[in-house]
């Protein structure tokens, strides 16, 4: 691509063939899982799976395997091959995908020419053969890859190279979900937890348009589930949104199992120096034999073990029926939380974001049929199925940081459009309670923490204002005393909008609290407690004689906003505080002062 082209066709182009590319390649990805789930679990084990977009007649004639044992050999033989195949040629590849495209996009911007076909063929072993998995993953990481191989043939600029990627992650996504404006949002929203990228939004409409026609001519333009008419009533919303409150709790239980386990195989295999490409088997085991045992129990835990392997799409569209009972949905969540921990967590190659979906439409399920006989007059049967679409928006969008996008995806999905406000509420509600929890590790807070937009800042005029020039001073500091409650503190935030606070023991710095900190507090109902019980104690601080460009590197090392600025000889002594805002400030007036005027890159010059 020549330089002087301008900058909207180069975009235009870009999306043009990222969204190309991703149609084509999601169209083979659907055709490889619908061709292996067939012959592994159909034709192999004999399991006739309750399927997606199926009607209440057909759906109704799914059932388990006739030998569940068969199960076991099947899902180890995914395992072991997935894993041979992604630690012998791509280690890259293994777990679910999203974060790695994250990664690449915060990144250099590059994803090796292998990974996006590795990626297929391993995802494609390890859904089909039974592994606790989504497509999603996998079909970001792929058309991710594509977006950087197109940088590369079309020698694109760093930025543009980034475009490209994160272009790709929406139209993949939006593309095999049918969903492709989620999609496009998804784009600029899953690369931060508070914060959003506008440059891929409009090339990434474009993408998602284009990836979603060539995928539906094959496969169809019909949501991914049956729709459910669904009809609601304003005293109805509180209940959703309390099903907000319990998703948040379910998605902090599914981030946590999901790392704590991957960190269990990381930890036990290297303590033992066995080869990481028998990860995905040991993982593939344990589920394995989690199910196969769960069906030999009775009919009720079979269905609760079947639906802990694959995406588990199937029995969303069963719970959208209402063809699932009570006791099956509320160990649902519980069984596809611990399968696709065991999964993903061991290496295997999929997704995280249908798993996600499951647990929450379960959850969603249990909740609304709990409230339907509590009160059958206020929580019809016929409304349950709102909730399950309601569940699946909460949680996946309060643990992806994705709300925007994961609701519109949903609806799209469920083609059911007249839920939007429940759901807005629903996922609200769970959206702060979990905080900066993610299931996408990989994710930046902020641009500013963001190698892809680094140069932004002026490191060299950062570099020349200290500390003390943009501090708050410390008279003008709201402070806190150990002994004051966290009432006080939440009060205090309603009030000014601030977001930390420091400490002080007297005149001695001792600690700081912050929303974070509140947030935890409002979950766990804590609020009576006194700061000096849940401060930070030893906060990182910096010297007033410090650079801002030093600032702002240590907020980014430790995550953190606030900095208590201290004085050269005595680190205990608050002389101010510094914000990211305050950095920002000072920045600003900087270049306003000295008549700095930035001038737009030309394209092509970061490579010149």
């Amino acid at each position: 691509m020549t330089d002087d082209a301008p900058p909207s066709q180069r975009i235009f182009l870009i999306a043009i063939v990222v969204g190309v590319i991703s149609g084509v390649g999601a169209l083979f990805f659907f055709e490889g899982l619908k061709f292996g789930t067939h012959f592994f679990m159909e034709t192999l084990v004999g399991f006739n799976l309750p399927g997606e977009g199926q009607s209440i007649a057909d759906i109704a004639l799914w059932s388990p395997p006739q030998t569940p044992w068969l199960i076991l050999p099947v899902i180890c033989f995914g395992g072991l091959l997935s894993g041979l195949l992604v630690y012998t040629f791509a280690p890259e590849a293994e777990g679910h995908g999203t974060d790695a495209a994250i990664k690449a996009f915060h990144g250099e911007g590059r994803i090796r020419r292998r990974v996006p076909l590795l990626k297929a063929i391993t995802a494609i072993i390890t859904i089909s053969t039974g592994g606790s998995a989504g497509r999603e993953g996998p079909t970001a990481q792929m058309s991710a890859g594509f977006g950087s191989l197109v940088a590369d043939y079309l020698g694109l600029s760093a930025k543009e190279r980034r475009i490209a990627i994160a272009t790709g992650i929406g139209s993949g996504i939006g593309t095999i979900f049918k969903a492709p404006l989620g999609g496009a949002i998804l784009a600029a929203e899953v690369l931060y937890t508070r914060d959003f990228e506008s440059d891929a939004i409009v090339p990434g409409f474009l993408a998602s348009v284009i990836g979603y026609a060539i995928f539906g001519t094959v496969e169809g333009f019909d949501p991914v589930f049956s729709p459910v008419k669904v009809e609601w009533t304003i005293p109805q919303l509180p209940f959703f949104l309390f099903l907000g409150v319990i998703c948040a709790g379910f998605g902090l239980l599914y981030i946590r199992t999901f790392y704590r386990t991957r960190n269990v195989f990381s930890g036990f295999f290297e303590r033992h120096g066995i080869p990481k490409h028998f990860k995905p088997l040991s993982g593939a085991f344990v589920t394995g034999a989690l199910v196969v045992g769960l069906c030999y129990l009775s009919p009720d835990t079979a269905v609760m073990g079947l639906a802990g392997l694959g995406t588990g799409y199937g029995f969303i569209q069963l719970a959208l029926y209402s063809m699932l009972p009570l006791s099956v949905l509320i160990v649902i969540p519980f069984i596809k939380i611990l399968t696709t921990s065991l999964t993903i967590g061991s290496g295997g190659s999929g997704g995280v974001f249908a798993p996600g979906l499951m647990i929450g439409g379960a959850v969603g399920g249990a909740v609304g049929l709990i409230f339907h006989m509590l009160a059958p007059a206020l929580v019809p049967i016929e409304l349950v199925p709102g909730f399950v679409i309601v569940g699946m928006i909460a949680l996946f969008g309060a643990i992806s940081n994705a709300p925007i996008a994961v609701m519109l995806m949903v609806v799209e999905m469920t083609g059911n459009f007249s839920l939007f406000v429940p759901a807005m509420g629903a996922v609200a509600v769970a959206y702060v309670l979990t905080g900066e929890e993610t299931i996408f590790v990989e994710q930046v807070r902020s641009k500013a923490q963001s190698r892809a937009h680094r140069g932004e800042f002026e490191v060299d005029i950062m570099e020349s204002i200290r500390v003390k020039e943009a501090m708050i001073p410390a008279p003008a500091v709201i402070t806190l005393s150990p002994d004051d409650t966290c009432t006080k503190v939440f009060s205090l935030i309603t009030a000014t909008t601030h977001t930390g606070y420091p400490v002080l023991d007297g005149d001695r710095l001792v600690g700081i609290i912050t929303t974070r900190d509140v947030r935890k507090l409002l979950a766990e109902g804590s609020l009576a407690l006194s700061v000096g019980e849940r401060m930070t104690r030893a906060p990182v601080t910096i010297e007033e004689s410090r650079t801002l460009e030093e600032a702002l590197g240590m907020m980014i090392e430790h995550n953190i906003h606030h900095l208590p600025v201290v004085g050269d000889k005595d680190p205990a002594h608050l002389t101010g505080f510094l914000t990211r805002t305050d950095l920002m400030l000072a920045h600003t007036r900087s270049l306003a002062s000295s008549g700095i005027r930035r001038t737009r890159k030309q394209p092509g010059e970061a490579d010149r």
